[in-house]
């Protein structure tokens, strides 16, 4: 499972609330570590985000290209090459 960014700097900062109330050092040890290791998830997921943002903006581009390579090739092979081509 992929928790999104908002997720894990929702749980990040939960976290640090939870350090910086708590009355034990060894809750505000571990708190504070959670809030760590969700910082780190934080990034990480945010790195995957983008990478799924250029992906898609990458493949969509290479569709255009390939709908528009498919339609210049079927003007190219027209049964009657010496007539217009109607505009859609």
């Amino acid at each position: 499972m992929n928790p999104p960014a908002s997720l894990c700097r929702s749980q990040e900062a939960y976290h640090r609330d939870q350090a910086a109330a708590a009355q034990l050092e060894n809750v505000r040890t571990i708190a504070a570590r959670a809030a760590v290791a969700w910082g780190h998830e934080a990034r990480s997921a945010e790195r995957r985000e983008a990478r799924h943002r250029k992906t898609k903006l990458v493949a969509g581009s290479l569709a255009v290209r390939k709908r528009e390579a498919c339609e210049e090739r079927d003007r190219l092979f027209s049964e009657n090459p010496d007539r217009g081509f109607e505009s859609a």
